[in-house]
């Protein structure tokens, strides 16, 4: 692959989790977020974007939601699970985004806030549409997603790099 391909970074934010009396990284889905996560699944299928690679917070959360949303998604990509999403800085997550083969052209990572958000707006040097817009007027929910495309290799990847192409939240 070349490293002028065109390659698209989905950011897609666990479903909504309970509060259960265990430790956060063990927290499941609440039942809206077991509803929502296969609603986001067919809504980042009918996107039409391709994904490659998947990687996926450890946290039970971010596991169950990808669990229930790549079932609705017409290819399943290679999915990983990254320790490192869990509580990531935005400097960590543009670290493990740097370390993707350039073989992919379409990553996905299912994370947590504030990190999905913070991700979103630092790569987002540009903006398609009224993404922004709803991205700001929403912030970035359960269940909510954004892709960012850009040119180039994943070595390449910093601030202001990308174009925040579509934003989805399950309650707009």
């Amino acid at each position: 692959m070349s490293v002028d391909t065109p390659r698209r970074i989905v950011l897609f934010r666990h479903a909504k989790a309970d509060w259960p009396q265990t430790s956060d990284h063990e927290r499941p889905l609440a039942d809206r977020g077991r509803t929502d996560a296969p609603v986001a699944g067919r809504r980042l299928a009918a996107s039409g974007v391709s994904l490659d690679l998947a990687l996926c917070s450890t946290a039970a959360r971010t596991r169950e939601t990808w669990k229930l949303a790549v079932q609705e998604l017409p290819e399943r990509p290679k999915t990983v699970y990254e320790e490192r999403l869990y509580e990531a800085s935005l400097g960590e997550l543009i670290a493990v985004v740097n370390e993707t083969p350039d073989t992919v052209n379409g990553l996905l990572l299912i994370g947590h806030n504030p990190g999905m958000h913070a991700l979103a707006d630092a790569l987002s040097g540009e903006v398609e549409g009224d993404a922004l817009a709803r991205m700001s007027r929403s912030g970035f929910p359960t269940s909510a997603f954004a892709v960012v495309t850009f040119n180039g290799s994943w070595k390449s990847v910093e601030h202001g790099v990308g174009t925040l192409t579509d934003f989805w939240t399950p309650h707009d």
